[in-house]
């Protein structure tokens, strides 16, 4: 099997792990390779996501490091997340255990197509999002003024601090702090989560995938869209937001764990 290892690059530890689990990989005859990041990091040659085509990629990191590689992925690659970061909801393997599972694993996987989100701004693709949209004002302690249309009907209007725009993945990350609920990552639809709305009455939705959903922001104050909290966007006081299904799930790894199980453990160490 040909392995693209990638690892967080700010923490000597989780590099020279990926070194050492790189050559346990080597050891077992099979083909390792470091993505460029990460071989400078060990001073050793390395190739660009984009210039790979490897059977797994196996990211050393916690959920950022994982959204972060798959945002730079021209086209999705199956991936595993090798745990080193503070929970790691995306991360199904710890550290201990990581040479035996991927060596477990090297005679075939299956993976879960998880959901992600495209998302346009007055029409030009902004990127697509594993996790979620942050909608946040430029000014601190400013709220912004939301409108909500659902297949062409203008469904809610709210002020709030902020929007979330999350898939099921996500929902175990900022929109699950920010009060949403935790959504099977199987289904596939978008959870809208206003942050410290205005009304009380303004609560998270669920909304299926299939329907067509724009946000429109009309606001006196500027605004910010980031994705996955990788890629910013400004959007001045008003935007429309189209948000649609992406062609291209992320391509996760089954290693047999079942979610809710996994949620329940990690949500202990919190």
């Amino acid at each position: 099997m040909k392995f693209l290892l990638v690892s967080r690059i700010d923490n000597r530890e989780a590099l020279s792990f990926t070194e050492t689990l790189g050559k346990r990989l080597k050891d077992a005859g099979h083909r390792v390779f470091f993505e460029e990041e990460t071989a400078a990091g060990l001073g050793i040659p390395g190739i660009p996501l984009g210039g790979a085509d490897p059977d797994l990629v196996v990211i050393v990191g916690g959920d950022g490091t994982i959204l972060l590689t798959v945002q730079k992925m021209p086209r999705q690659l199956p991936i595993i997340g090798i745990n080193w970061g503070e929970v790691g909801f995306l991360a199904d393997v710890e550290p201990g255990e990581a040479a035996d599972v991927l060596l477990a694993i090297s005679d075939g996987f299956s993976v879960e197509r998880r959901m992600r989100l495209s998302f346009l701004v007055e029409g030009r693709h902004a990127g697509d999002a594993l996790n979620e949209v942050l909608v946040v004002t430029s000014r601190p302690a400013k709220m912004l003024s939301f409108g909500v249309i659902i297949d062409g009907v203008l469904s809610e209007q709210f002020r709030a601090d902020g929007l979330l725009i999350s898939t099921p993945t996500g929902s175990t990350a900022y929109a699950m702090s920010a009060g949403g609920p935790i959504v099977d990552p199987r289904i596939e639809g978008v959870l809208l989560v206003p942050l410290a709305p205005y009304m009380l009455s303004s609560r998270p939705h669920v909304i299926s995938s299939d329907r067509s959903l724009e946000i429109r922001l009309e606001s006196s104050k500027p605004a910010t869209m980031v994705i996955d909290g990788q890629k910013s966007t400004d959007l001045g006081t008003q935007a429309t937001i189209v948000v649609r299904k992406s062609r291209d799930p992320a391509l996760i790894v089954d290693i047999g764990r079942n979610f809710f199980g996994k949620v329940d453990q990690k949500l202990r160490r919190l």
